[in-house]
Order: C-alpha cells, then sequence, then structure tokens
C-alpha cells in the first residue's frame, strides 16, 4: 500500500481527480494506492457475490454491489476517507428502489465484506472494518483466503472467527440467511 505526502485531499477533489481509477482510495484525506489483489482475491468476492445476491433478490432487501464501489467514511476527524469494499449489501430501507446515483453510495451500506489480498495485513483490515463500523454499517465480514476463515465485525461487540463448517448468519442484516464459512473458498 502506498500513502501519497502532498497536503489533504478533500472528497470532491479526489472525485474530481481518481473517481474513475481503480485500486485507490482516500484514507484520512491521503490518497492510497494499493497493488491489484489477483485471482483468488477475485474468486472469492465473486463466490462471496454469488452467494449473497440471490438471497437478496428472492426476499426483495436491496441490492448488492462489489468491484470496490466506493463508501465514504464519517470519521471523528475533519478529513474525508472513501473506501472501496469487495462487496456490499445496501438494504432498501437505507436506498430506496430507483436509479443509483453516481458517486460514492449515498448511505452506509447494512453489510460490508471483505477480501483479504497477499499485500493486506490483517490490522489494515481490522481498521478498515472499525470505519465502515464507525460509518454506520452494521456487519463487516472480513475473508481471508490463506486460513480460510472469516471475522464477523459488530459494533461494541469482538469480531467473531469461523471456519470450515461454521454456520454465518446475519438475521440483522439478512434475516433467515444461512452459510457454512468454507463455502466462500470452495
Amino acid at each position: 500500500m502506498k500513502t501519497t505526502a502532498a497536503g489533504s485531499m478533500t472528497l470532491d477533489e479526489f472525485l474530481r481527480l481518481h473517481g474513475g481509477e481503480t485500486c485507490i482510495e482516500l484514507v484520512r484525506g491521503q490518497v492510497v494506492r494499493y497493488p491489484l489483489p489477483g485471482g483468488p482475491h477475485g474468486y472469492i468476492c465473486n463466490n462471496v457475490s454469488l452467494i449473497i445476491t440471490p438471497f437478496v433478490r428472492e426476499h426483495k432487501l436491496g441490492r448488492v454491489f462489489s468491484n470496490d464501489t466506493f463508501t465514504r467514511t464519517r470519521l471523528k476527524e475533519s478529513t474525508d476517507s472513501v473506501r472501496g469494499s469487495d462487496v456490499a449489501f445496501v438494504s432498501f430501507a437505507r436506498m430506496p428502489k430507483g436509479p443509483i446515483p453516481d458517486g460514492p453510495l449515498p448511505c452506509a451500506p447494512d453489510l460490508i465484506v471483505e477480501v483479504r489480498s497477499p499485500s493486506n495485513r490483517i490490522s489494515q483490515l481490522t481498521a478498515k472494518a472499525m470505519e465502515f463500523l464507525d460509518a454506520g454499517t452494521t456487519v463487516v465480514l472480513v475473508l481471508d483466503p490463506e486460513t480460510e476463515s472469516l471475522a464477523v465485525f459488530r459494533e461494541n461487540e469482538l469480531p467473531i472467527r469461523m471456519h470450515n463448517s461454521d454456520e454465518l448468519t446475519l438475521p440483522d442484516v439478512l434475516p433467515g440467511f444461512s452459510v457454512e464459512a468454507k463455502k466462500f473458498f470452495e
């Protein structure tokens, strides 16, 4: 991960200069670039979408986004941050049916899934998960392809780690949804 050392950038400046780029985020006013994550990362992100999207559509719950969809995180600091999520679910309660606005999502997703890339450290993903929670996301899942495990983050709770046949349920964001943790990695 590489951060530019120039002065602090606003959200509007970032979107104007870098809004169409990939592998880039605005973190506390600083532009951060990261390497392309590679095949295993993309495969697992696709698995997540293939597992969650049919459930969301069948129950008419909202929309699923992928491919580093920008989400603005409102930190307790005065600087802007726009982070990309690998997969995000936004309920119709948060973003009603209709056209999807350009730019970052207009609200915090209900659920965000991050897949660990070879260049990520666990501490980086934990910090990113906390930013999403601080911005109003209800649940953040962090998947680790190396250990084939996942961590479930919720505000004011310790993360829960799952693997193999552990059953993931998300009653607070996807009522009735259930999947074995290992399915994301198959």
